[in-house]
């Protein structure tokens, strides 16, 4: 490869063809459409989708059925390795601590604790859900794990 070379010919604005300018142009007469068809015909054009006669992506691909992805619980993770270092000794870690702090979104509807770091810190951690390595690192590290109900909108409120 020549890096004097690797740009030439290579431009970034090409010119329109100015075509129906005679003979002499190489786009005279039919102007690059050739004789007859569709094709040569003012307004034509290929609709979107087309694949030459094939049966189309959108007609092969189904559209019916269910799916269960909208009405899905969303479930946010934190690692005891980000507590530790988010939280000082002997702090209560909830969910309104950690949205506060920035460390999961404001919208969720699960939060799940994993075991993933150290946890060198006493603490009380309110989570929905915890991995058995989360709570194996939050017991001896010497602090406390509650789990909180899930609250969700199907259930009634008594």
């Amino acid at each position: 490869m020549i890096l004097n070379d690797v740009h030439t010919g290579i431009r970034k604005n090409r010119r329109r063809r100015r075509v129906g300018r005679g003979p002499g142009s190489g786009h005279g007469k039919t102007c690059g459409r050739g004789h007859k068809g569709y094709f040569s015909r003012s307004g034509s054009r290929r609709r979107r989708g087309f694949e030459g006669g094939q049966m189309p992506l959108f007609r092969r691909v189904a559209k019916r059925g269910f799916n269960n992805r909208a009405f899905a619980d969303r479930v946010v993770i934190v690692n005891i390795g980000q507590l530790d270092k988010a939280f000082e000794d002997g702090a209560e870690v909830t969910a309104e601590s950690l949205a506060a702090r920035g460390m999961i979104p404001s919208r969720f509807d699960i939060l799940k604790v994993l075991g993933d770091g150290q946890l060198t810190k006493k603490l009380t951690v309110r989570a929905h859900r915890f991995s058995q390595s989360a709570e194996a690192g939050i017991v001896a590290a010497g602090g406390r794990y509650e789990r909180v109900s899930v609250v969700t909108a199907s259930e009634p409120d008594n």
